[in-house]
């Protein structure tokens, strides 16, 4: 792989305007397909499959105004009045009858028919329901709702919108962002020591980003593609982007600093530094790809949306590059006497001045024992809260608390219960095929229904388009994201064959509320069998870069404390409420139930890329010297102050997105940002250097019989470097 990454470097060189020209014509060509045939963001929840799918599907059919989109209009009265005085109901009236002449509304509820009028008289609800989905549904549309319900503001009333039109807000790029990429500049410059190096660093993974982003949302018209999927490869596309390019080009300019020839130091660089980039980018592909494995849809297309915002960031690496260094020439190399000609200097070792990294490894091997000990305790000590996690999906209860959404929320859940956001769909079907049958068989479901534990009330029966159907809301006694809301779904379906019995009609549990807990019950039973695959896939990698039994081990088992450690604090945070005022978290409650997933693949990719150029360095210095604790010193001047940028860049951009006020973007944004710090700083830079040092020589055993079976990929590109040219000091002229 080396070799053939050396080839590529040289010829991206000498090819630099065809290939900056390439990268910007698939740029423009992208942004074009999107003007023109840019489609519509999808951000349904679907499990394939199940149970409460397939009725859903059943009901989109024969009722899409139940199995479509829906808003509420909540009104409520001023204080020692009551909802149902004159004027009130006058004003909820004129509201009602705009909110009909809103675009794509299917039906819109008065409350004094469907009954949605609170127990003190003070709120009523107008129920508005569409025939289509959360996707289809036009902006223009929420919008006439919103100002139907303004106008009875004018009567006095207080009201607010919320309903399943509401979710996430999608791609934004807004000031934290920018303010992101404007610190990770400033780390770039502080890491270079110039500020053109550090501007020809951020452009090419400004570009990979751009055309990563762009590909995936020119795919919107054929694929389903939720906003998420979107945010989220922009949130990796750019931390993995600005680390590649970094890692890169901070060994081409080291190279450069000792007089190396610019064409052959960059082709060296991307045949050494990007052989670890593209095995540290395909580790992230394949863990972000094996998300399709799970069946969620909108799972599926977040992982391979994201995976190809890393395929990107790598290409970018691998061949823009070099060619932005083509232009540049001789002028990224450090000016003698300058401050990064020293740390190149330092870097090599040349200079015998001891830099930070050194002493900081120097200290934590001192007594490498108490540092293993230290360090482990503290991770498993914030792992602890991991062990209450609790997973779903956010509903409008997670909403920033000034939000429309949230306020309609929080009303109805003081007013009618907190059941009332959540209500479950029972679809009864029997086999006689007389409406007449039908509706006597709903009767009874729904009587049964109604001795059922933790239910607050059932609605009567309503009748479909198939006359064998019928379909009754449940009122849970708790709130959708609750334990009990999920036990009394399975408690319906566990009655289902004594329904069925006594009624001879089959039942079958949906709604938005019932698919959300499938997709959790699924995300949860898929947790550690994905933990379990990664794991493995970690082991088997690093044994055959590094030729060693200890390394992989250790990796294995701090990328698990990475994760347990992450997921303990967002439990913290964002399930306990910890802190959750100082950090603006809107909602306690279980953690979104994706997270885990994306937190185990995205770190495990990060936590290979740190592992393999901390400890590359490392076994380098132990091939040349065979002194074990010596070599973990050494090899840690290469690469520590480099790994230090990278994990500070990439806490920045994860950081960049956590001030949004999107309730699935800011727990990740939170997840990603310390798990990068922790796996970094306490595993990567002190647990592993600490454990090297106990191990000693055996650190780098491999049993003979292993080492012969187990293929080479020379990730290190230590053949390149044996076999490398002299170095030659003319510069080359700039085209």
């Amino acid at each position: 792989m080396a070799v053939l990454l050396h080839r590529l470097g040289h010829s991206a060189y000498r090819h630099r305007k065809l290939v900056l020209g390439v990268w910007l014509f698939v740029l423009a060509a992208l942004i074009t397909c999107v003007s023109v045939f840019g489609g519509k963001l999808d951000d349904r929840f679907s499990v394939p499959g199940t149970e409460s799918q397939r009725a859903l599907d059943s009901l989109s059919k024969t009722l899409p105004e139940a199995s479509g989109a829906s808003a509420q209009i909540v009104f409520t009265a001023p204080e020692g009045h009551r909802i149902t005085d004159a004027p009130y109901t006058a004003a909820i009236a004129r509201a009602l009858a705009e909110a009909k002449k809103a675009p794509q509304v299917g039906d819109v509820l008065d409350p004094r028919t469907s009954g949605a009028v609170s127990a003190d008289r003070t709120t009523a609800i107008v129920q508005v329901q569409y025939p289509v989905q959360v996707a289809e549904v036009r902006t223009s549309s929420v919008d006439a709702i919103e100002d139907a319900a303004r106008g009875a503001e004018k009567d006095g009333l207080r009201t607010s919108v919320g309903g399943s039109v509401f979710g996430s807000k999608g791609v934004h790029v807004g000031p934290s962002e920018i303010i992101g990429v404007a610190v990770a500049l400033l780390v770039l410059v502080v890491t270079f020591g110039s500020l053109l190096a550090a501007g020809m660093a951020l452009l090419p993974a400004l570009i990979g980003v751009a055309v990563g982003l762009a590909g995936l949302l020119a795919l919107a018209p054929a694929v389903s593609i939720s906003s998420t999927a979107v945010t989220l490869a922009l949130m990796l596309g750019l931390a993995v982007g600005i680390d590649y390019v970094l890692f890169i080009l901070s060994r081409h300019r080291q190279q450069l600093a000792r007089g190396t020839d610019p064409k052959e130091s960059v082709a060296l660089a991307v045949g050494t530094a990007g052989s670890a980039v593209v095995f540290a980018g395909t580790t992230v592909i394949i863990a972000l790809a094996a998300l399709s494995v799970i069946g969620i849809p909108f799972l599926t297309t977040m992982g391979l949306g994201a995976a190809g915002a890393v395929l990107i960031a790598v290409l970018a690496a691998i061949t823009l590059v070099p060619a932005v260094a083509g232009f540049a020439g001789t002028r990224l190399a450090p000016k003698p006497g300058s401050r990064a000609a020293r740390r190149a200097a330092d870097a090599e070792g040349s200079t015998g001045r001891t830099t930070l990294g050194t002493r900081w490894t120097k200290w934590v091997i001192a007594k490498p024992l108490l540092t293993v000990l230290a360090v482990a305790g503290i991770l498993v000590t914030l792992t602890l809260p991991a062990l209450d996690l609790r997973l779903a999906l956010p509903d409008n209860g997670s909403a920033p608390h000034a939000s429309t959404e949230r306020r309609a929320y929080d009303t109805i859940s003081d007013k009618f219960g907190p059941g009332f956001n959540g209500p479950l769909l029972v679809l009864a079907e029997t086999n006689d095929g007389t409406a007449a049958a039908s509706s006597q068989a709903g009767a009874q479901v729904a009587q049964k229904l109604r001795t059922l534990k933790d239910v607050e009330a059932v609605l009567p029966p309503q009748p479909t388009g198939d006359p064998t159907q019928s379909v009754i809301t449940v009122l849970p006694a708790s709130g959708p994201d609750s334990v009990r809301t999920d036990r009394l779904v399975r408690d319906i379906r566990e009655a289902a064959p004594e329904i069925r019995g006594t009624t001879g009609a089959s039942v079958a549990v949906t709604g938005t509320t019932a698919v959300n807990i499938d997709v959790s019950n699924r995300l949860s039973d898929s947790l550690l069998p994905f933990v379990a695959i990664v794991v493995g896939l970690s082991l088997l990698l690093l044994m055959i870069v590094f030729r060693s039994l200890v390394i992989p081990v250790k990796a294995a088992v701090g990328f698990l404390l990475s994760v347990g450690a992450s997921l303990g604090l967002v439990v913290a945070v964002f399930q306990w409420g910890w802190l959750a005022d100082v950090l603006d978290v809107p909602h306690s409650g279980p953690v979104v139930s994706f997270l885990p997933i994306i937190l185990i693949g995205v770190l495990f990719g990060l936590a290979m890329d740190y592992e393999v150029f901390l400890v590359s360095g490392m076994r380098e210095e132990w091939a040349h010297t065979g002194r074990a604790r010596q070599s973990v010193v050494d090899g840690a001047r290469h690469s520590v102050r480099v790994v230090t940028a990278a994990a500070l860049i990439m806490f920045t951009v994860f950081a960049g997105f956590f001030p949004l006020d999107d309730s699935l973007i800011k727990p990740i944004a939170f997840a990603l940002a310390v798990g990068v710090a922790i796996d970094a700083f306490a595993v990567r830079m002190t647990l592993v250097p600490a454990v090297l040092a106990l191990a000693g020589r055996g650190a780098w055993w491999l049993p003979a019989w292993l080492d012969r079976i187990l293929p080479d990929l020379d990730v290190e590109g230590s053949s390149l470097q044996k076999a490398a040219p002299a170095d030659r000091k003319e510069p080359e002229l700039v085209s």
